[in-house]
């Protein structure tokens, strides 16, 4: 069972990222990932998720040539709005939760 702080922390990956996207969660788990394997696995997890929607948002705008892209920029959006906040409430939990739908780049 990961430590109350430990568990702060993964959830402050997810938390600010609405406020810093990519600089404030990668901070964290560069900096507490070999400390902790807990921050470890978020932070990875955090990172795949980042990775996965900058490209699902990328495509949704290529899309937008031929309209569709117009739906699926919100479908995306929605989704990371929604997936950060059960990542940051599972974090808090002390339990691990795979995002659905990314890439898993970084192991």
């Amino acid at each position: 069972m990961p430590t109350n702080e430990e568990r702060t922390l993964a959830a402050a990956i997810y938390v600010i990222s609405f406020f810093t996207v990519f600089i404030g969660p990668l901070l964290i788990w560069l900096i507490k990932k070999d400390s902790s394997s807990y921050i470890d696995y978020h932070g990875k997890e955090y990172m795949n998720f980042f990775i996965s929607y900058s490209i699902y948002t990328f495509v949704s705008l290529i899309l937008m040539i031929v309209l569709i892209g117009f739906l699926t920029i919100w479908v995306v959006g929605l989704a990371g709005f929604i997936f950060t906040i059960i990542g940051a409430i599972k974090a808090y939990e002390g339990t691990s939760y795979r995002i659905p739908f990314i890439f898993r780049l970084i192991r």
